[in-house]
């Protein structure tokens, strides 16, 4: 094809396919790869063949007359007969042929085979199978570590849809009542004709904080969401440091209400992701002081213990039934209700500690003590314990 100009012009290269275009015949890989190890096998055949059947070409046969003995191989003379040789030999090729393509065959099928497992359990997982893995095992190569860090790879995958799912039924849940009562009490102002300014200020007033409660509840929802994902980076955390910059902000809170809080804290040093790890603590914290009794005390612990890095919160309280520490750590869980109407805890604190800690890879343990209260103790690992730290 020309252009006015007399240049030929080349046509243009079509990138999309139309619906019902012709597709180009998938390439087989493992034909591909048949190809290749038939080839390299036929070759080392013919090699090998040669290397046999040269030496053959400078030796006779020979007889004695009159004898009726077998004939004696020697080193001399006009050697075995050529014709004879090649129907040998190309018969030899000939059959080589098929043995080759067939090793060859057998070969890459035994090749690719963690790759099918790959791409079948790929399929599946598309189609909605999130908690399917490869495990490939033995023998440890690249392909079975390429499939232990897809394994990896799907269950954050797993965890992170999960996580969005219960962000998304929990945030309904729990969203529904308070935005009910923001809109029946702004109804109910704006139907009132004698509504004043005073009314409409204290009205306005109710709404901020239903605003607030919404906010601080979509905030725990989304560190609950967080930490329920995963953790993707893994840096150095000062425990230490982090407890005593909690147990600072929480004086105040413990002092209004006449608890004591106390912190034995020895060097402590983790590894995760920090703000997780302040989130936790300040749920621990949080948790020990709002369920405790007036008068009461709060114990907080940091150390290293072997290849464990130990944090331990000891509070005093209501006593609290052995079949029901499980609940206490599910979403929106409230063991005791507030009387007073006022919605202050929203039954996160402790499922967030949980989801935390199960990120890190940390041991949660918690037991009821018998006078009353909560002993909550997390078993973090050394940083030089702890997976590669992310770029």
């Amino acid at each position: 094809m020309t252009d006015p100009t007399g240049r030929s012009r080349q046509p243009l290269a079509v990138t999309s396919q139309e619906p019902g275009a012709t597709q180009r015949p998938r390439r087989s890989l493992q034909a591909r790869l048949t190809l290749f190890y038939a080839t390299g096998i036929y070759l080392a055949g013919l090699g090998i063949l040669a290397l046999v059947t040269i030496p053959l070409t400078g030796l006779q046969k020979t007889t004695a007359a009159g004898s009726a003995t077998p004939g004696v191989v020697t080193g001399a003379g006009r050697g075995i007969d050529p014709q004879q040789l090649v129907i040998g030999a190309a018969f030899a090729l000939v059959l080589l042929i098929p043995i080759a393509w067939a090793a060859g065959w057998y070969v890459a099928g035994r090749f690719l085979r963690p790759l099918r497992a790959v791409t079948a359990t790929a399929k599946a997982i598309s189609a909605g199978n999130l908690d399917q893995r490869l495990d490939l095992g033995e023998p440890t190569d690249e392909l079975t570590e390429l499939g232990s860090i897809l394994d990896d790879l799907f269950a954050r995958l797993e965890a992170s849809f999960t996580a969005q799912r219960h962000f998304v039924a929990n945030a309904s849940h729990e969203l529904r009542t308070p935005l009910a009562g923001l809109r029946t009490l702004l109804e109910v102002t704006l139907a009132d004709p004698d509504a004043d300014a005073a009314t409409l200020r204290s009205v306005c007033q109710e709404a901020l904080a239903l605003g607030e409660h919404q906010e601080r509840l979509v905030q725990a929802l989304l560190t609950l969401a967080t930490s329920e994902r995963g953790v993707t980076n893994w840096d150095a955390v000062d425990l230490t440091a982090i407890v005593g910059e909690v147990v600072d902000s929480h004086r105040d809170q413990a002092r209004r209400k006449g608890i004591d809080l106390t912190e034995h804290l020895a060097p402590a040093v983790t590894a995760g992701d920090p703000r997780l790890i302040g989130s936790l603590v300040t749920n621990l914290i949080d948790n020990a002081i709002r369920h405790n009794n007036s008068g009461d005390r709060v114990e907080i612990t940091t150390q290293t213990v072997g290849p464990q890095v130990v944090l331990a919160v000891v509070n005093s309280g209501p006593v609290i039934p052995d079949d029901h520490l499980q609940r206490l750590f599910q979403p929106f869980q409230r063991l005791a209700p507030d009387r007073s109407g006022r919605r202050d805890s929203y039954g996160l604190g402790l499922a967030i500690v949980k989801a935390v800690a199960e990120a890190h890879r940390a041991t949660l343990t918690t037991t009821a003590r018998a006078e009353g209260g909560l002993a909550i103790t997390v078993r973090f690992m050394r940083p030089d314990l702890a997976p590669p730290r992310s770029g």
